[in-house]
C-alpha cells in the first residue's frame, strides 16, 4: 500500500540518516531496555531501535500506517505495534497480555509537534502530579523553538511558565539540531533533538500550589512578579518574602530559576499557616 503524510496528524518523517543515528546515540539503548516509540510513521526510526534493545512497543494513530509497519515489521519478535492515540491509550492496560513489552523504560520518538505539550504532560505529568512510574530517559524530536524552552535558562528569551514545569520534572538538554529539509515533506520550522532525564531535585511541599503559582506569576510576562502574585500575597508582603529569598523585589517571572520558584512556594506556604489571603 501507498501511503501519504497526512496533515491531520502533522506527519513529517525524518528522513536523515544522520539524524537517525543521533536520536539513537542519544537514547543510550542496551540490550535489556523496552523501548517505547510514539508515531513510529514508516518505521524508519523503529529499524535503528530494533536490533538495538530488548523490545519495542510503538504507537500509531494512522490506520494505512500501521498495515504498512505490519508488513514491514511484523514479524519481528521483539516489535509490537499498537494502533491508538497515545492520548488517550490505556498503555498499561494494553500490555497486559504481552510480557515482554511490558513497563517501557525509555521513549524514543518523533512526535506531532501539534501535540507536544500534551504528550510531555502525558510522559511527565504535572507539577502537581508526577507520573507515578518515571521513565528512565525520553529522548524526543521536537520544534526546535520547542527544544530551546525546555532546557531554557532563567533570564534568557525563551524561558517561561513550560521551562519551569518540565525542568521541575526532568533535567534537559539539547543533543543535536535537525534542519527542515531533513524531512519529508519539510515542515516550516527546524526541530531538536533533546533528551530529558525525568527526576525532581527540589521537591515543593505544595505541588499544586507551585503550580498555580507558576501559572500566575506567567500571566502576564513583563510585569514584575509582586504585581502578577498580588491575589496569592500583598505586595509589602511578597517583597519582604523575596528579600529574604535573596530575590530582587522587582524581579520578573522569567528571573526565577526552577530551585527559586519551589523555595518560594515553600515560603508562603509556611506562610499561609498563619496568614490569611494566601489561599489560590
Amino acid at each position: 500500500m501507498s501511503v501519504h503524510p497526512r496533515k491531520q496528524f502533522a506527519q513529517h518523517w525524518l528522513k536523515s540518516e544522520k539524524a537517525l543515528s543521533e536520536i539513537v546515540k542519544a537514547a543510550q539503548i542496551s540490550k535489556s531496555d523496552r523501548i517505547l516509540e510514539i508515531g513510529p510513521g514508516t518505521g524508519n526510526l523503529t529499524r535503528y531501535l530494533l536490533p538495538l534493545a530488548q523490545s519495542v512497543v510503538a504507537v500509531e494513530i494512522d490506520r494505512d500506517l500501521c498495515q504498512n509497519l505490519v508488513k514491514s515489521l511484523g514479524k519481528t519478535e521483539n516489535f509490537l505495534l499498537l494502533q491508538g492515540d497515545i492520548l488517550t491509550l490505556d498503555l498499561e492496560t494494553q500490555l497486559e497480555n504481552f510480557p515482554l513489552f511490558q513497563n517501557p523504560n525509555k521513549v524514543v520518538a518523533n512526535i506531532p509537534y501539534n501535540i507536544t505539550g500534551p504528550i510531555l504532560e502525558k510522559l511527565l505529568g504535572k507539577i502537581a502530579k508526577p507520573v507515578t512510574k518515571s521513565y528512565d530517559l525520553i529522548v524526543l524530536l521536537v520544534q526546535k523553538e520547542v527544544a530551546e524552552r525546555l532546557y531554557a535558562q532563567p533570564s534568557s528569551k525563551a524561558f517561561g511558565a513550560l521551562s519551569v514545569r518540565v525542568q521541575y520534572l526532568a533535567d534537559c538538554e539539547l543533543i543535536y539540531s535537525v534542519p527542515a529539509k531533513d524531512f519529508y515533506p519539510p515542515p516550516k520550522v527546524d526541530s531538536a533533538v533533546v533528551r530529558l532525564h525525568p527526576r525532581i531535585h527540589y521537591p515543593a511541599e505544595n505541588p499544586k500550589f507551585l503550580d498555580n503559582l507558576v501559572k500566575l506569576g506567567f500571566a502576564e510576562k513583563r510585569k514584575m512578579l509582586r504585581n502578577n502574585l498580588k491575589s496569592v500575597v500583598d505586595r509589602d508582603r511578597l517583597t519582604q518574602n523575596l528579600e529574604q529569598l535573596e530575590i530582587n523585589p522587582q524581579v520578573r517571572a522569567e528571573d526565577l530559576s526552577v530551585q527559586q520558584w519551589v523555595e518560594l512556594s515553600n515560603k508562603l506556604m509556611q506562610e499561609s499557616r498563619n496568614q490569611k489571603g494566601f489561599e489560590l
